[in-house]
């Protein structure tokens, strides 16, 4: 296939997953996000750098949030929102994670495509990406041209830019009252 070929697959793909998310899951999230009082973001490997990039935007919305596992996080409390980002919704530090924000009384949010998994039993809120993943027994209802669960991961990072551009609009904020926390020690 040539580029534009496997472009316009690719964007098929997306379209489909992302439109496919429950709107209710959607304003929940978003929901949960907002009356929170500060973010925890969570996840491993290419989902870890998705939920990253979650956890910057809402700093730049003034927003306190965190990357779990950083040295500078502070404990999670009452409050408190985990999101976890994991296709399989069973990764082990995960879970743990979950069950410790739930010990505390803090909200749950996952970003999976098993809406059945241990972290979704847990959850206050599921966004399920119908995707495959080669981690999770559920496999979405799209079959992929790209490679292990890069369609997940992609589709969770957009979800979680919508999320952003939905919190905008809710807080009346634009791209330039956000640009001034970017960092400026780059």
């Amino acid at each position: 296939m040539l580029y534009k070929e496997y472009a316009n697959k690719v964007l098929d793909e997306l379209r489909h997953t992302l439109t496919a998310v429950d709107q209710e899951s959607a304003k929940t999230f978003v929901n949960l996000v907002e009356e929170a009082d500060e973010v925890f973001c969570a996840g491993a490997g290419r989902s870890g750098f998705q939920v990253k990039g979650f956890a910057m935007r809402l700093m730049h919305m003034g927003i306190s949030s965190y990357v779990v596992g950083e040295t500078c996080t502070p404990n999670i409390k009452e409050g408190g929102l985990l999101v976890i980002c994991s296709g399989s919704g069973e990764t082990k530090s995960l879970v743990n994670h979950a069950k410790k924000a739930k010990e505390m009384n803090a909200k749950v949010a996952i970003i999976t495509i098993n809406p059945k998994s241990t972290i979704a039993s847990l959850a206050d809120v599921v966004v399920e990406i119908s995707a495959p993943s080669p981690k999770s027994e559920k496999q979405g209802d799209v079959v992929s041209i790209q490679p292990m669960g890069s369609l997940f991961e992609q589709s969770e990072g957009i979800f979680m830019d919508i999320a952003i551009m939905m919190l905008m609009e809710r807080k009346n904020m634009t791209s330039d009252t956000m640009f001034g926390r970017h960092a400026n020690m780059e």
